[in-house]
């Protein structure tokens, strides 16, 4: 019964909703997706006007 025992509901609100947000920032920030490089790029533009039609 909570009423027996008077624990900081708002401080553990607060504890619980600021380790969420870090969790979610951390998942969301961690993942770096790999850039295509100028040369790679130069190429894919140059063999994608070669239609084979």
């Amino acid at each position: 019964m909570p009423q027996m025992a008077p624990i900081s509901w708002l401080l553990l609100f607060i504890i619980f909703s600021i380790t969420f947000i870090l969790f979610c920032s951390i998942n969301y920030y961690s993942y770096m997706p790999n850039s295509p490089k100028s040369n790679e790029l130069k190429n894919i533009n140059l063999n994608s006007m070669n239609w084979k039609w």
